[in-house]
């Protein structure tokens, strides 16, 4: 979902606010992610 959407929803003013808010709880889903395509891909 794109981070433009979350704002708007959770009514924050920019996305900046919204990355800053959720960045502890986005960063880890990022980095599983990560770790997924190096197991596909290789790193």
């Amino acid at each position: 979902m794109p981070v433009e959407d979350i704002s708007r929803l959770v009514g924050h003013s920019n996305t900046v606010v919204t990355e800053t808010v959720y960045r502890h709880e986005i960063r880890p889903v990022i980095l599983q992610g990560a770790a997924a395509m190096d197991k596909i891909f290789g790193s």
